[in-house]
């Protein structure tokens, strides 16, 4: 399957700068992926779309100032012939640091850099009088690791008091406050991309989804690299994802495990729910002989996953999602197309793509809201 395949147009003026409000106003774009039904309605009548016992499983992920700007500072290599440090390396323009994730070493980070070509090993990077970093490599795939002498709470500490909020390029204006960035359930902070399909939630819509008999779980997946990397092979399959930090407790294991035995529905919040679950069910399916489906239970975890959804998927524990509008060519519309073809008897791996990509040409046309602060898809 090419790339290109999951291309589409899309009119700048359709990309949302700023969230609606009360934001349970926004869109809701209805995908019946079993009968090929749409419909259009507001997120607020998604409660109609509930039944009791659903378990409704969303991302707590809470995103901290992971932008930030900088200065170079000479290292003891950057001299000149006479042995003198090189001065102007520290009067060069600012050189902006997107924080990805920790690694398992204390202090050392994984980032991204802009210019990186500028950022040399050696150097410090400074953003105030008490908070710098010190290149240490630069990695063969464009990303860099550095060392801050702070632990990782005290970086993200830091990074939310010097940094910026690490909304998305095609966002022309940073919002005023990170609220306006995060989930109103969001808690566990470490993440640099907000988990946006999250967004349309308000505490009136939740308390309509308890009093309805719905039930509720959470994990935490910070997001990783792979969100902001675009697909640059022509073909899909050539792809490589990068892992993402996720944990789920043992309460929500026992949750999904007990609703799939009864064959009540897991309903994921986002692309990044999706990842969690169907990432931690791959792993247990791996571990067993017969990959009977109906045997796949998942257990408490933490760590990295790695998984890259795409059309032919098969989904284990997910059985509908909430999701946004994605980029064309990204991984995201890859995933919910895979999504879209899911259980659809008899249908090759494209019919689920072609069915998303058909959804899109009606949003774009019926003039909805994309991207991270657009309006809601619920795929069912």
């Amino acid at each position: 399957m090419n790339t290109s395949d999951f291309d589409y147009n899309l009119p700048k003026e359709r990309i949302a700068q700023k969230p609606l409000e009360p934001r349970d106003s926004s869109k809701l774009f209805l995908v019946d992926k079993k009968n090929k039904k749409v419909d259009h309605k507001h997120f607020f009548d998604i409660v109609d779309y509930f039944e009791k016992g659903d378990l409704l499983v969303w991302n707590n992920s809470k995103v901290f100032k992971a932008r930030l700007f900088g200065r170079l500072e000479a290292s003891d290599n950057d001299v000149n012939k006479d042995g003198i440090p090189d001065r102007a390396l520290l009067n060069q323009k600012e050189v902006e640091i997107f924080l990805v994730r920790p690694m398992e070493n204390p202090g050392v980070w994984k980032i991204l850099a802009k210019p990186g070509k500028r950022v040399k090993p050696g150097m410090n990077v400074r953003f105030a009088p008490d908070f710098f970093c010190t290149v240490i490599v630069k990695e063969p795939e464009g990303t860099i690791l550095v060392q801050f002498e702070e632990d990782d709470k005290e970086v993200m500490a830091k990074a939310n008091k010097y940094g910026h909020i690490p909304v998305p390029p095609y966002v022309k204006d940073e919002p005023d406050q990170i609220e306006v960035y995060q989930t109103v359930y969001s808690k566990e902070e470490g993440s640099v991309a907000a988990p946006t399909a999250g967004f349309h939630f308000t505490d009136d819509i939740i308390q309509k989804l308890k009093d309805k008999g719905v039930e509720f779980a959470e994990v935490t997946l910070h997001v990783g690299l792979g969100t902001f990397l675009p697909v640059k092979s022509e073909r899909v399959e050539d792809h490589t994802m990068h892992s993402e930090w996720v944990e789920i407790s043992e309460e929500t294991a026992e949750k999904i495990n007990k609703a799939k035995s009864e064959g009540r529905r897991v309903v994921a919040v986002g692309t990044t729910t999706v990842r969690t679950l169907e990432g931690i069910a791959s792993l247990e399916r791996n571990k067993l002989q017969d990959t009977n489906k109906s045997q796949i239970t998942i257990s408490k975890f933490e760590g990295d996953i790695n998984i890259f959804i795409k059309p032919g998927f098969e989904f284990q524990i997910v059985d509908a999602m909430i999701t946004n509008f994605h980029l064309p060519k990204s991984t995201l519309l890859m995933l919910v197309s895979a999504f879209a073809g899911d259980r659809l008897a008899g249908q090759s791996p494209s019919e689920g793509r072609e069915f998303m990509l058909e959804c899109y040409k009606e949003a774009v046309s019926l003039k909805y809201r994309f991207y991270s602060f657009g309006d809601a898809m619920f795929i069912y």
